[in-house]
């Protein structure tokens, strides 16, 4: 029985440590017009969401808005059952991540993820 317990200890550890490699700054790509976020990833609860840090070149009232929201880590760097709001659109879609090296690169989808819409964001810390 203690070895079960320590193996699901274990276990839990590992996919929080897993979720934290997605905490830190994410700089999107920048838009048509110049402009790109930074993007703060960390928990929230038992999920992972973001929040707009900084505006260059864009509205900066929309700083401090949560941009990603009720990602569920999957395991080895993927994230999915969450939603993502896209500033440029106004729109909000169901959305995955998934985390490659310094990379992280974030979806937004449509028909049950048929269609996909992604940017690769780059780490800024």
């Amino acid at each position: 029985m203690k070895t079960f317990i320590l193996a699901l200890a274990m276990g839990v550890a590992g996919v929080a440590a897993q979720a934290e490699g997605v905490y830190g700054t994410w700089q999107t790509e920048t838009s048509d017009k110049g402009a790109y976020l930074h993007v703060r990833v960390g928990p929230c609860g038992e999920k992972v969401c973001g929040v707009i840090d900084k505006v260059i070149g864009g509205d900066e009232s929309i700083t401090g808005k949560t941009i990603i929201w009720d990602m569920a880590d999957a395991g080895g760097g993927a994230f999915n059952g969450g939603k993502i709001w896209a500033p440029d659109q106004d729109k909000t879609y169901k959305s995955k991540m998934a985390l490659e090296g310094n990379a992280l690169i974030v979806s937004g989808c449509v028909l049950g993820g048929a269609i996909c819409r992604s940017q690769n964001w780059s780490r800024v810390n």
